[in-house]
């Protein structure tokens, strides 16, 4: 060992200190922005940069996709947090996980995003161990489908409760004509099965952008963002508050018969199909059952009230929505794999509209 080299871990955790305060001293800005993100703290105006963040989404009233609500919300966010660190398993262009102010990471210099290549373990695991290292906060795309090929590094994240965050876009069989070995189908429910495993499938813009500030303060676990390829239409919503609860009344009747649950693309039909009806219906929008399911009983059973049917609608497996609907419920999903054509052939095709919506709810009400 040379000399002057310290030969114990109190003697390296001291030189460590020495080094550190006089960093602090001759850089107090750079030393403070340093321990902030060390420690896994966000910025103070964090918080205040969200509200405004959602405010704009509602204000925009714009029909958008979510991997495009989604890159709009890193525009705004990445210049920000500069602990922020991107990437995508080769589907760059179609994720949207690059933006302006991203940087890629090359030999000579530093940046802020990777491309990781084919290998969605691979971008998992990096993802994991920047997490553990701290000081950054990693985020990584690829479609949603190919989550089977990260599953082991999603399972690790959320075993080893690690803030990481994974961008799953082309969300259904809205993908279209890549056909059924790119449409998901039971991933979303799946996902939805590991435990600390935060699942978002937004609605909208504003949705997109309240998924995207609970998974950034989420210092404890992973998070994954399940976003639409295709536009959704902009909700009209009484408030946002409701959204980081995971789910939340978007559309009250009073007197309400019974109760539609939807998330994601298929919250429309759900709004739709509530127009339809000759009898009152509430609408509920669920982005996040796993958030959700950790709310107190009397909110959730606020939202869900006992004794009225209830009807799901998802464009995936419908077994995992017996959960909320019972054995006596409707479920409006898919439980077959996809076929290869135009989003919305295939939603008509698959009775994902607001007809058929309409069917089941008048199936379950007395």
């Amino acid at each position: 060992m040379p000399a002057g080299t310290p030969s114990s871990a109190a003697s390296w955790l001291s030189a460590w200190t020495k080094l550190v305060a006089a960093y602090e001293k001759q850089f107090p800005a750079e030393a403070t922005e340093f321990k902030r993100r060390s420690a896994g703290e966000l910025p103070r105006d964090f918080a205040d940069r969200s509200r405004a963040m959602l405010a704009e989404a509602e204000h925009k009233v714009e029909a958008i996709a979510t991997r495009k609500a989604s890159q709009n919300v890193l525009e705004a966010l990445l210049p920000a947090l500069p602990e922020l660190i991107g990437g995508s398993a080769d589907l760059t262009g179609s994720n949207l996980t690059m933006v302006k102010s991203s940087k890629v990471v090359g030999k000579q210099d530093g940046g802020n995003y990777l491309f990781y290549g084919v290998r969605e373990f691979g971008m998992g695991a990096v993802m994991n161990g920047i997490a553990l290292h701290g000081g950054c906060i990693p985020y990584g795309g690829t479609f949603l489908v190919f989550s089977d090929y990260a599953r082991n590094s999603l399972r690790m994240a959320a075993l080893m409760g690690v803030r990481t965050i994974f961008v799953f876009t082309h969300d259904s069989i809205g993908l279209g004509e890549d056909g059924p070995t790119h449409q998901p189908i039971e991933h979303a429910a799946s996902l939805r099965l590991i435990p600390n495993l935060d699942v978002w499938r937004p609605c909208d813009a504003v949705e997109t952008a309240a998924a995207w500030a609970a998974a950034i303060e989420r210092s404890k676990g992973p998070t994954a963002l399940l976003l639409t390829r295709q536009n959704v239409p902009h909700v009209k919503r009484e408030s946002v508050e409701g959204i980081r609860r995971g789910g939340y009344v978007v559309s009250d009747a009073p007197w309400a018969k019974a109760v539609l649950i939807a998330t994601g693309s298929e919250v429309q039909l759900a709004l739709a199909a509530q127009q339809r009806l000759d009898f009152p219906v509430r609408v509920v929008s669920m982005p996040s059952t796993t958030v959700f399911d950790r709310q107190d009983a009397a909110y959730r059973d606020a939202v869900l009230p006992h004794g009225l049917p209830r009807i799901a609608v998802e464009a995936g497996v419908t077994g995992f929505w017996r959960k909320y609907v019972g054995l006596e419920g409707a479920v409006v999903g898919i439980d077959r794999f996809g076929e290869s054509a135009p989003a919305a052939d295939l939603f008509k095709h698959f009775g994902f509209t607001a007809e058929n919506v309409e069917k089941a709810v008048r199936s379950v009400v007395q």
